[in-house]
């Protein structure tokens, strides 16, 4: 068997192509290169759009990078036929080996993809595949754009709503996700009102009606309140448990900061009184029975704080109003302002806190997400291209289906 027939082999050709031949070069830096060059038998034939024989008009010299040959980079050639379709018009013939326009093979570009999905860099993986990174980035974005356009949302009815930031300073970008499928998928620049209209501008052009979305969880910030009610209409609004939780949290540490200022023995404390009680080591458990009762004001804090997550457990929606009635009169009965203006914001989103015991539903998910989408961040040492950035939280979280070979998954 010759070099030319073995690479055909290799690289999974069928008639008309076939590898012509086979050369090795090394430069003067002493970098070597594989070049195959493929032809196709002479005569051949190829089919147009409607699916006919149609003879070579002419050909045109292509180039690909290909995957490496060992150590050496490889690079396959070939003079693409161009056809005279049965409608008078010249046409280049797609090749098997390369989707049209790119300078790489398809399974130069899935070992990129896989690289990028086994959490490394952009700027490493075009590292090791010897490329410029804007080029991989070309390969990548062409990719999920194309799996974004397939995408179908058609299923959703709970959407989960959060930003997340871009870079240091105020930069965000917002994510809109289906909570039953736990997948974003949309995500737009910014963190106002107007992102809530772009995903639900995302879904109507995929087909799906506002009113579809019956469920919407997400913070208490007041421009996704108005976006959710103009956008999403007829969905009920469940205020992210966790985002509550974490302003109750706020609340106890300003107690806690307030008698800090008068008793040192508060110093190192902070955990203490914001971790769950099962959370605290035994030293630790025993220390926060001894300053509850050495500080009264700090004490009722906390003993306010632990009551109001049984919120969270109510089994219905009259029994949790009623719960959060005489724990908000306890409030104003302890007279801690932290605690009497987080009262406040519960009183002024009432219906979606309370919502929470029907809906069962949280952004908990989205923190995953998130978490998921910050560790990237950090390995890719931040996202100059906002574009970029929104298509690697699509392509870690999205859960997108890719039609290139999957031969390294």
């Amino acid at each position: 068997m010759n070099s030319e027939t073995l690479f055909s082999m290799a690289l999974g050709l069928q008639p008309p192509w076939q590898v012509k031949a086979v050369t090795f070069s090394t430069d003067e830096l002493a970098r070597s290169e594989l070049h195959l060059h493929i032809d196709f038998v002479t005569g051949s034939r190829f089919l147009d759009d409607a699916n006919n024989l149609c003879p070579v008009h002419d050909t045109v010299e292509r180039q690909w990078q290909h995957l490496s040959f060992f150590e050496h980079t490889c690079y396959l050639h070939c003079a693409v036929p161009r056809i005279t379709t049965t409608d008078g018009k010249v046409r280049t013939v797609d090749v098997p080996w390369a989707r049209p326009g790119s300078g790489f093979t398809l399974l130069f570009e899935a070992l990129a993809l896989a690289l990028i999905e086994r959490e490394m860099p952009v700027n490493r993986v075009a590292e090791i595949l010897k490329v410029n990174p804007q080029r991989i980035w070309t390969i990548f974005n062409h990719w999920i754009s194309k799996a974004k356009a397939a995408d179908d949302p058609s299923m959703i009815t709970k959407l989960g709503v959060d930003e997340t930031s871009t870079k240091k300073g105020h930069h965000y970008v917002t994510l809109g996700v289906d909570l039953d499928e736990a997948r974003v998928i949309h995500v737009t620049e910014g963190k106002g009102k107007a992102t809530l209209q772009s995903i639900q501008q995302h879904l109507e052009d995929k087909g799906v009606d506002k009113e579809q979305v019956e469920q919407i969880s997400m913070d208490l910030s007041p421009s996704f309140i108005a976006g959710a009610a103009e956008s999403f209409p007829s969905a009920q609004i469940t205020f992210d448990r966790f985002h509550v939780v974490k302003l109750l949290n706020e609340a106890m540490n300003q107690v806690r900061i307030a008698e800090r200022k008068e008793h040192d023995a508060l110093k190192g404390h902070k955990y203490t009184f914001l971790k769950n009680r099962e959370n605290l080591s035994d030293k630790k458990e025993k220390e926060l029975d001894e300053l509850i009762q050495l500080y009264p004001t700090l004490g009722e804090a906390y003993r306010l704080k632990v009551l109001f997550n049984d919120l969270w457990e109510m089994p219905d929606k009259p029994t949790a109003e009623a719960f959060l009635r005489q724990w908000c009169d306890a409030v104003d009965a302890a007279k801690i302002p932290a605690f009497i203006k987080f009262a406040n914001t519960v009183r002024g989103h009432w219906s979606g806190i309370v919502h929470f015991v029907e809906s069962l539903i949280s952004n908990g998910i989205l923190e995953g997400i998130n978490s998921k989408i910050q560790l990237a961040k950090r390995r890719a040492r931040g996202y100059r291209n906002i574009n970029n950035f929104i298509n690697m939280i699509y392509f870690l979280c999205g859960k997108l289906k890719f039609d290139y070979p999957l031969y390294f998954t």
